[in-house]
């Protein structure tokens, strides 16, 4: 009893951190929340050879809630640029489906270190190089226009996060404002989880190694204790990102990708 009750207050405080996490840099939480569930279900002694479709299933449940918190919170302070979730949603989710697919098939160590390479790449430029980081003055068109949202999408949905490490990435590249940026990654976020959880959820229905409580490869458990958080939380994060300047939010968002590339290099080449 007394693990389990450990293990509830593990979960209840990383909801609160991806819940800070999600308002402060429009993201959904599961740069945090996929590794320590995976810790989590390891202790419980589910198998591992499908520990990580777990987690990053349950994290993608979890953004769901955290994202439209975390978009509200931004869209009310007028940090949505709508006209570019018009033109991106339906390849971002297209794209969502496709990377909850590649996911249930493909090991993913490989994306994982071409991620960090990248991220760390953009850290330096909005840490060093704030007020000259787009490549152009708008976004770019066909093909572009495509690829680019599903791209975001896919590789999203296949790490178990909201989106926003790769849309705030990407749009400031393309001369949108950070607050701007943060804010419609967040609404993102809900276009990748949503169908994201479903196709976690269909690839995992006859595995037999499920943990206790799982529908597919998503743990209810785990999103009862991490989701009411995280809502709760991705406010005051809003707060908090509007209370910055565009540079010391850049700066900020820049180290925080250096810690997930960190985190993301030790997976793909430690660990695996």
């Amino acid at each position: 009893m007394e693990d389990w009750i450990l293990l509830a207050a593990a979960m209840l405080a990383t909801g609160c951190v991806a819940g800070v996490l999600a308002g402060l840099f429009g993201i959904g939480g599961g740069i945090v929340i996929v590794p320590v569930l995976e810790a989590v279900l390891g202790l419980l002694g589910v198998d591992p050879a499908i520990r990580m479709h777990v987690a990053v299933g349950t994290s993608l449940a979890t953004i769901i809630p955290t994202s439209i918190s975390s978009a509200r919170a931004h869209h009310r302070r007028g940090a949505v640029n709508l006209d570019i979730v018009r033109r991106w949603a339906v390849f971002v989710l297209l794209g969502a489906l496709l990377g909850a697919w590649i996911a249930a098939q493909v090991h993913s160590r490989v994306l994982a270190g071409v991620f960090a390479t990248l991220a760390l790449l953009v850290a330096a430029k909005m840490v060093f190089l704030p007020t000259s980081r787009n490549l152009t003055e708008s976004l770019p068109r066909a093909p572009w226009t495509f690829a680019i949202p599903a791209a975001i999408g896919c590789f999203s949905s296949m790490m178990g996060i909201g989106g926003g490490t790769f849309s705030v990435m990407t749009l400031t590249l393309f001369n949108e404002p950070i607050h701007r940026a943060v804010g419609t990654a967040a609404l993102f976020g809900l276009v990748i989880s949503v169908p994201g959880t479903i196709g976690f959820v269909l690839a995992g229905l006859q595995d037999p190694r499920l943990p206790p409580g799982s529908l597919g490869y998503v743990n209810l458990p785990g999103l009862v204790a991490i989701a009411p958080t995280t809502v709760l939380m991705a406010p005051l994060g809003a707060r908090i990102a509007h209370g910055f300047s565009a540079r010391k939010l850049s700066v900020f968002f820049g180290l925080f990708l250096v810690i997930v590339s960190l985190r993301l290099f030790y997976s793909a080449i430690v660990a695996g």
